[in-house]
C-alpha cells in the first residue's frame, strides 16, 4: 500500500498540472515545476498519482481556460477538481475516509489559503477559524465537540445550562475547556495549544490517563503520546483573528514558513538567509507588500519565478 501523501503536496502537484496545461507553454514555468519535482520523493510521488489519474480517468481535465476575468478564480475550481479526484479515485483508491487528508475535504467547515472565519455555536460559544483549516461540530445531549482536522482555531467558550463538557479533539489527543479561552493548532505531527484566558485540560491519544492542566497565558505542544512541558505564550500569538502576523526575534525561515499559511502557492527562503532575525508586525491579507518590503530591513530579495512561487534570497 502506498504511503499517504499530505494533502498540500497533493494540492501542489493538481495546481501544477493546471499551470502545465493552461494552454500556453511557458519555459520559467516547466523549469519552476521541474525544481519542485526534484525536490523531495513525496513530490514525485504526487506527480505520479496525477499522471496516473490522468490515464485512468477521462475527465481528467487537461485546459485550463485561465486567461481573461476570474483567471484566478477558474484556476482554483480547476485545482479542487483535479485534487477531489486525487482524493477519492483511481490512482488514490487507496484513501479511506478515516484518513486526515480526506476528512478534511469532507469537514462541515474549511477555510482556504487567505480565509479566515468567524462561527457562532448554538451555545453561544465564539469560534475563530484561520486560513486552511478544516473542522467538524458535534453538539448532541451530552457533549460539545469539535474535531479539528487541520489548521487552528480560537475558542472562546459559552457557559452550558446543562453543563456539557466542551472539547477540541484533533489527531493527537484531546483539548477539555474549562470555562475558557484558548487556540488550537492541529500541525503534521503534533497539535499546540495556547491558553488565553482561565485553563484547558490535555490528554494524548496514547495515554489518556497522562493529562495536564494547562493554565492562562501558557502554551503547550504534544502529539499522541506524551506533552511536552508548558512554555510561556508568545504575546501576539491570537493576533492572526484582526488579519496579523506578530513575531519578536524570529529566524527569517519560520517567518518565511508561517507567512506562506496566507498565500497560495509556493513560498521558500533560501537556506543561506533562513538565520536572519525578523521583528514587527505584518498584515497577512497582504503578503505581496510584506515580501516587497523585506529588503528594507534585511538583506533579502524575492524571486518570482510564476506568480505563485516566490524564493526570499539573498542580496
Amino acid at each position: 500500500m502506498p504511503a499517504p501523501l499530505d494533502l498540500k503536496t497533493l494540492e501542489a502537484a493538481a495546481t501544477w498540472y493546471v499551470q502545465l496545461n493552461d494552454g500556453e507553454p511557458d519555459e520559467a514555468r516547466t523549469r519552476a515545476w521541474q525544481t519542485w519535482l526534484q525536490a523531495c520523493p513525496q513530490h514525485a510521488a504526487a506527480w505520479g498519482r496525477v499522471e496516473a489519474l490522468q490515464q485512468q480517468w477521462t475527465r481528467m481535465p487537461r485546459q485550463a481556460a485561465l486567461h481573461g476575468l476570474g483567471a484566478a478564480q477558474k484556476q482554483r475550481r480547476a485545482v479542487l477538481k483535479i485534487l477531489g479526484m486525487l482524493m477519492t479515485v483511481g490512482a488514490c483508491s487507496w484513501v479511506t475516509v478515516e484518513q486526515v487528508p480526506y476528512r478534511a475535504m469532507l469537514a462541515q467547515h474549511r477555510t482556504g489559503a487567505r480565509e479566515r472565519r468567524s462561527l457562532r455555536l448554538d451555545d453561544g460559544t465564539q469560534l475563530e477559524l484561520n486560513a486552511d483549516t478544516a473542522l467538524d461540530i458535534h453538539f448532541d445531549a451530552n457533549q460539545r465537540q469539535i474535531r479539528l482536522y487541520q489548521g487552528e482555531i480560537l475558542v472562546q467558550t459559552a457557559k452550558d445550562k446543562t453543563l456539557r463538557p466542551f472539547t477540541v479533539i484533533t489527531g493527537d489527543g484531546n483539548i477539555k475547556a474549562l470555562g475558557t479561552q484558548f487556540s488550537v493548532r492541529q500541525f503534521d505531527d503534533r497539535t499546540q495549544v495556547g491558553v488565553l484566558e482561565s485553563a484547558v485540560e490535555i490528554r494524548p491519544r496514547q495515554h489518556p490517563a497522562h493529562t495536564l492542566r494547562l493554565e492562562t497565558g501558557q502554551q503547550v505542544t504534544f502529539d499522541r503520546d506524551a506533552i511536552e512541558p508548558p512554555h510561556a505564550l508568545p504575546s501576539g500569538s491570537a493576533a492572526w483573528v484582526r488579519g496579523m502576523l506578530s513575531v519578536d526575534d524570529w529566524r527569517l525561515g519560520d517567518f518565511i514558513a508561517e507567512l506562506s499559511r496566507y498565500r497560495a502557492g509556493v513560498l521558500r527562503c533560501a537556506p543561506t538567509v533562513q538565520g536572519l532575525s525578523i521583528s514587527g508586525a505584518f498584515r497577512i491579507d497582504d503578503t505581496d507588500t510584506v515580501l516587497e518590503n523585506l529588503g528594507k530591513s534585511l538583506p533579502v530579495k524575492v524571486r518570482y519565478v510564476t506568480r505563485y512561487w516566490a524564493t526570499v534570497e539573498p542580496v
